[in-house]
């Protein structure tokens, strides 16, 4: 230790080491010497010097700073049993892995696997120098392009297997199977910019070889059919997506360890599967399996650790825990920030990931900031010579970005800057080639919730519209997109007035959704909400409290019970037993929400509803003292968030009306009614009920 921190202070750039090693000797065999004393042949017999064999495998069991010296870190290692039947297992996999002819060509390849880049292409740009034949020049390129590909340098990887493909093809015959793996190869840059059509078609290519020259059991067919699988994921085929992914995972499980990293991948494949198709539990339960394999057989900052972190950060962030969700997307930035560059064209995605998060808590400087890195850095990694395969992977991810960042202004109320950034986004999408038609809809799609933000209901449906043209054209009649394209319209309608027009939207995504979700699902939760929301505006309120109370016995079992969605649920129910004038009940779930809402983050709004809710319930027990300060606070926070002539204020004026008609300040009342008045009629169609509601209170005053 002395000798760490004294070679420390000679230098103030250098950091140490200390390694402390835990050996039990009933664990080492008899036949091998993992280490030996040498103080009897040292040179300075005083150090009692021990020499550990080269071969000597140690598991790590913590790594922390010193208490008292911060340059100094302790790594804790225990000497590994000889007789270890996983280290064992997973060792001899891995020498049968990393082919090679040489030792040299076995290094870069173990580089290539344990994510060192920069060290993998040194060594083999130093091996193509000396290569004297074509299949090892074929090989060096196609390794180069694997270098390429991990770094995200998708023209120059195109490029390396190009070579390769050349070369080899000159020599071997067209099912050579050293074929395979250039094609799955080629078919990875183009799944990597966005081209899934075409790397479907290098895939296959690359299936029939290796299922006429390998045994149906063999793990390379496995890795074909994940990628093929992967291909389909992304085209939205989730049934075929399962179907190959299926076929692999049946393979890995027969022939490989079962702490392999491929098979990780695997369980990684299908949890991305089922989280897209809103199984968030049994994608939490694949993604579980995958790390936990992960973390035993990767270095720790292998950049496959980080797409798992950042896989659970998402299906978290999908059940509505936050806090969990960024612990994830933290651990997965740690290790981006060592593997890979500033401009990979995956930190894109990252930050958005991240921005969506803090929007969704709404903390939305937080959220604005990482959107903002994320347009950073898609704007760098698309320069004016970018190459033309890259261009639908970068502009996808660039309008993105604009999109995220115009729903961050929407939510903060800057209804112009959020438009600005939407059409931003829109202009690229149109443009991108291959085209991104569910791109194009998103976009659509955000731009009509803007126009409902605001207030205009028939241009937001004109834009919910074109969404769901495009989806009908280019997406399964069971893709759950288009059910959300259909629960969308139905809540424009919904806030239009029009319940019969909203249910018959809802019905058709509830139908969608049947198809593929169960019944109890927790994807069916918002549809259920949207259902009770409906029938609370046509007045059937048992079966509105049956669909909300439908939608809290699904979502209680998978959120925490401080989890904000939780509070809205409660709000709705509270609002409910008001209107069916059980106002003790009403007041208890009241109560319920604001517990939650006052206590951790939320949005704002959704806090200002609750509010409302419980003016109003107060309002009607008459209790006009208590009604009077809560209207007041959801007025407080509406005023500051939306804008000026927004519908959801016109509630508030008229509840407030209401109030001072009861007891009897008929100029407030007046005043009130008025602003009432004035924004549905420039807001609402003109037989919606609130319109019908205000100028009743008008007739009143």
């Amino acid at each position: 230790m002395n000798f760490a921190i004294r070679a420390l202070r000679k230098n103030e750039q250098r950091v140490a080491v200390l390694f402390i090693m835990t050996i039990y000797p009933n664990k080492v065999s008899a036949s091998t010497s993992p280490f030996a004393f040498i103080k009897d042949y040292s040179g300075i017999p005083r150090e009692q010097e021990i020499l550990f064999s080269t071969h000597t495998v140690f598991r790590v069991g913590k790594i922390k700073p010193t208490f008292n010296y911060n340059r100094l870190c302790e790594v804790h290692l225990t000497l590994t049993d000889d007789n270890d039947p996983q280290l064992a297992a997973l060792t001899h996999r891995m020498r049968q892995e990393l082919c090679g002819s040489t030792g040299w060509h076995r290094l870069g390849h173990l580089m290539l696997k344990v994510g060192e880049y920069n060290q993998a292409e040194e060594l083999y740009n130093e091996l193509l120098k000396k290569a004297s034949t074509d299949s090892e020049k074929a090989h060096i390129y196609h390794q180069l392009g694997c270098v390429k590909d991990e770094e995200g340098e998708y023209k120059d990887a195109a490029l390396f297997y190009e070579k390769s493909l050349e070369i080899s093809r000159k020599t071997l015959p067209e099912d050579d199977p050293s074929l395979a793996a250039i094609y799955t190869n080629i078919g990875g840059v183009y799944h990597n910019v966005g081209d899934y059509s075409k790397a479907l078609e290098f895939y296959e290519k690359a299936r029939q070889i290796k299922e006429k020259a390998l045994t149906p059991n063999d793990p390379s067919c496995a890795t074909s059919y994940n990628n093929i699988g992967s291909a389909y994921y992304h085209m939205l085929e989730y049934i075929k997506a399962v179907e190959f992914y299926e076929n692999a995972l049946e393979i890995e499980e027969k022939t490989l360890p079962q702490n392999h990293p491929l098979l990780a991948t695997s369980y990684c494949n299908m949890g991305s599967v089922y989280k897209d198709m809103g199984d968030y539990l049994k994608a939490l339960e694949f993604y579980e399996k995958a790390l936990k394999i992960s973390e035993k057989a990767l270095p720790p900052n292998h950049p496959d650790l980080a797409t798992f972190y950042g896989n659970m950060g998402q299906v978290y962030h999908n059940i509505s825990d936050y806090p969990k969700a960024l612990e994830f997307f933290k651990k997965a930035h740690q290790i981006k920030e060592k593997a890979l560059s500033s401009n990979h064209p995956s930190w894109a995605a990252f930050y958005n990931n991240i921005g969506s998060v803090y929007e969704d808590m709404g903390h939305y400087p937080e959220a604005l900031k990482f959107y903002e890195k994320a347009l950073e850095t898609s704007e760098k990694s698309l320069p004016s010579n970018h190459p033309e395969l890259a261009n639908s992977y970068g502009n996808i991810d660039l309008a993105t970005s604009y999109g995220n960042i115009g729903l961050v202004y929407n939510s903060m109320g800057d209804y112009s800057k959020a438009l600005e950034f939407y059409e931003k986004g829109l202009e690229i999408t149109k443009q991108a080639s291959p085209p991104n038609y569910r791109g194009l809809a998103a976009s659509y799609g955000n731009i009509g919730l803007l126009y409902r933000h605001i207030g205009d209901y028939s241009k937001a449906l004109e834009f919910y519209d074109k969404a769901l043209k495009i989806k009908e054209k280019d997406l399964p009649l069971d893709d759950s997109d288009l059910a959300t394209s259909y629960k969308d319209i139905g809540s424009v309608y919904h806030d239009m007035g029009d319940y019969i027009a909203a249910l018959e939207a809802l019905q058709n995504a509830f139908q969608i959704q049947q198809q593929t979700l169960d019944e109890n699902d927790f994807a069916l939760s918002p549809t259920y909400c949207c259902f009770g929301k409906i029938y609370r505006g046509l007045k059937d309120y048992s079966r509105a409290l049956h669909y909300f109370e439908k939608c809290y016995t699904i979502v209680q079992q998978v959120l925490s019970e401080k989890d904000p969605a939780l509070a809205i649920i409660y709000n709705n129910i509270g609002d409910i037993y008001r209107l069916m004038g059980d106002y003790e009940t009403a007041l208890s779930f009241h109560q319920k929400a604001l517990n939650i809402q006052e206590n951790v983050e939320c949005n704002p709004l959704d806090c200002a509803t609750t509010y409302t809710s419980y003016g109003e319930t107060y309002r009607e027990m008459k209790d006009y003292s208590t009604a009077l300060i809560y209207l007041q606070k959801g007025l407080h926070i509406r005023e500051k968030k939306l804008p000026k002539h927004h519908p959801d204020l016109a509630v508030i004026y008229h509840n407030l009306a209401k109030l001072y008609l009861a007891t009897q300040q008929y100029n407030i009342a007046m005043e009130n009614i008025q602003q009432a008045m004035d924004i549905a009629q420039e807001k609402l169609p003109l037989n919606h009920q609130h319109l019908l509601d205000y100028r009743e209170t008008f007739e009143k005053i």
